[in-house]
């Protein structure tokens, strides 16, 4: 699925059955030693994932190690995101020479929690999915891309982003029963210095996919 909101030159794979046989890589079980049996099955699917797009890249399948605030440290000249929750676990990745970040989520799809609407948007973003009128759950879908934006922003900057730093607007292109398909663009509200000698970040572009029970957003920043 999240190859379809993906460039065709980003390497991806997702996880919807787990093995029962799936280890963590041998350098990366110090990691999740403590954790509890969730905890571990996402975080060994993920990096089964990212291996896998590894692979493709024609990369080898090494440990990914975890950095500031949790992020993955990728092999050098690759960039990539890892992404989660219930049922779902995915990865994409490309070389640095052709992309400067990648953010991928996926999220169930449900409404938000009571109460957490006005905690990760804004009052127009909070206006836009009161006028959408949409039988989709679109307040899950507007959390799904802030996560995305952060994760696109952090490795270039290694800065917190929150909810109400990232204005995000969304254009949809189809939509049936429950499923659907768009664009969205996540406009920066904060300074957007970086580390790599690029260009500040000011925005981010990127696609979303409803389907079988899933929320997914990617963004792939050149």
């Amino acid at each position: 699925m999240i190859e379809t909101i993906l460039p065709a030159d980003i390497a991806s794979a997702e996880l919807l059955d787990y093995p029962e046989d799936l280890k963590a890589h041998p350098a990366e079980e110090p990691l999740i030693a403590k954790s509890v049996e969730k905890r571990r099955r996402d975080f060994i699917g993920a990096r089964h994932c990212a291996r896998q797009a590894l692979a493709q890249l024609g990369e080898p399948p090494v440990a990914i190690g975890k950095g500031e605030r949790g992020a993955p440290v990728w092999p050098r000249g690759i960039v990539g995101s890892l992404t989660h929750c219930d049922g779902f676990r995915g990865a994409a990745l490309a070389h640095t020479l052709r992309y400067r970040s990648i953010g991928i989520d996926a999220e169930p799809h449900e409404t938000l929690p009571e109460g957490v609407l006005d905690s990760v948007s804004l009052p127009a973003e909070r206006e836009w999915l009161r006028l959408a009128g949409s039988g989709l759950h679109l307040d899950r879908l507007l959390f799904c891309a802030k996560e995305a934006t952060y994760k696109a922003w952090f490795p270039l900057t290694t800065r917190w982003l929150g909810f109400e730093d990232a204005h995000i607007t969304f254009t949809v292109e189809e939509q049936g029963a429950g499923t659907g398909a768009g664009t969205f663009r996540s406009e920066l509200l904060v300074p957007g210095q970086t580390g790599d000698g690029g260009a500040p970040l000011t925005s981010f572009d990127g696609r979303w996919l409803i389907t079988g029970g899933f929320i997914l957003t990617a963004i792939a920043h050149s």
